[in-house]
């Protein structure tokens, strides 16, 4: 099951209530948003309030009468870990039972308080479906860049699903305004997170299917928080091989040919900052030896199983790699690098807007770097068809101008497509 992240609800839009000594409103919904419990059908709103109230889904299909279904779900009190202890719920409701691609308007609370209102639009549960996604990392609320082009352009429809890989606020109130912030986005498309945090979702790990692609989340920070416990680093790397091994089971492969991963701090990179991914023998790539047992890294899991595109950030920019395992390149042929690439195609993107700035990059990069950029940006990408997948870079610095493309074309997936 998929939760959205560490949320809690922001008072910084109260602030002219709090200066004329008016309370806030406790029982008012912040901070809505949308995301995909992996059942066909479904729609998980998730929202928070400082007071527990009921949690309600009022909604109805677009251009009929409004609100006309309704749905409740649970409350869960959330305590923040930091010093200020503050207490606040969160709020989910499931939706099932949508017609694929249909649109629906909704908004969410109870008697004593309503969301502003939202509209989604329910993804369609085909394998034939083509859906298209911005994704993107490290999107600070300090300095979040390329939020105004993805608010607009997610209002425009242009997108299906959004993936934010990571990084997400690890202090309450900066998490408050963060999640408010994101709410232009989130309350209208639904948006998958994968957490940077422990202790900001209840799953850490997990997966679902959207068009001809089975879609993993994972957490890299098992490898560098030990102290959250070895058992994680285990559990995860298990419930992985086994996931990847349903995934490639020739009935499920044959319907959803693209294995796609998404994990926040990546395997390789050319960065300067001396980060994991700056080294040979990077944690998440090779695994760690100084652990008893020792742990198994992800690099050779992900190609024994033919993962075809690997999506990471935490590296505060933007770089394409040309298909690599084992440090070398694997391109499909000289001239056309992506045409049945030999390796797993990787995607570094944490350029979406960070209070540290771009990252600078390592003047002389391996030659498994093929495109870099310190402009702030975010990606694009559509699952063409079971052999074609379309990605680009936009630059927010050069105002929305698309900087980098490339289209990954596989007429056969699997570690055979290696061979």
């Amino acid at each position: 099951t998929m939760v959205p992240a560490h949320t809690a609800c922001a008072l910084l839009s109260l602030a002219p209530l709090l200066v004329l000594g008016v309370p806030p409103i406790w029982t008012q919904p912040e901070q809505v948003h949308l995301s995909y419990p992996g059942v066909p059908g479904s729609m998980l709103v998730t929202w928070t309030t400082f007071n527990k109230t009921e949690s309600m889904v009022e909604y109805g299909l677009l251009g009929s009468r409004l609100f006309d279904m309704s749905t409740k779900g649970d409350v869960a009190l959330f305590v923040d870990s930091g010093v200020e202890k503050r207490k606040m719920f969160i709020h989910r409701v499931t939706l099932t039972g949508l017609k694929p691609a249909a649109t629906y308007v909704y908004h969410c609370g109870s008697d004593v308080g309503w969301s502003d209102m939202f509209s989604f639009t329910a993804l369609n549960d085909s394998s034939s479906f083509s859906p298209r996604f911005a994704f993107y990392g490290d999107l600070g609320n300090e300095n979040p860049q390329s939020l105004a082009r993805l608010q607009k352009e997610t209002q425009l429809g242009m997108y299906d699903v959004i993936l934010h890989i990571g990084e997400l606020p690890d202090n309450a109130r900066i998490g408050d305004v963060f999640m408010t912030q994101i709410q232009s986005i989130a309350a209208y498309v639904e948006l998958n997170f994968l957490s940077a945090i422990f202790g900001c979702t209840e799953s850490l790990w997990y997966s679902w299917n959207l068009g001809s692609a089975h879609i993993i989340s994972l957490s890299t920070e098992v490898y560098f928080y030990l102290e959250f416990g070895l058992e994680l680093l285990f559990n995860q790397y298990e419930w992985l091989k086994k996931d990847l091994e349903e995934a490639n089971k020739p009935e499920n492969r044959a319907v959803r040919p693209w294995i796609i991963t998404m994990g926040h701090r990546p395997m390789y990179c050319s960065d300067d900052d001396q980060d994991d991914c700056t080294k040979f023998h990077s944690y998440v790539r090779l695994g760690r030896n100084d652990t008893k047992p020792p742990a198994p890294g992800l690099e050779d899991l992900f190609y024994r199983c033919g993962v075809d595109l690997e999506l990471w950030a935490h590296e505060h920019t933007y770089e394409r790699l040309w298909p690599v395992y084992g440090d070398k390149v694997c391109n499909g042929s000289k001239d056309q690098p992506y045409v049945n690439p030999k390796a797993p195609v990787h995607i570094i993107t944490g350029s979406a807007g960070c209070r540290e700035k771009t990252d600078r990059f390592n003047p002389n990069p391996k030659e498994w770097s093929a495109f870099r950029s310190t402009d702030y940006g975010y990606t694009r990408m559509q699952l063409v068809n079971a052999t074609h997948l379309y990605l680009e870079q936009v630059s927010d610095d050069q105002y929305g101008k698309v900087i980098d493309s490339i289209w990954v074309v596989k007429e056969r997936h699997g570690f055979s497509a290696w061979s």
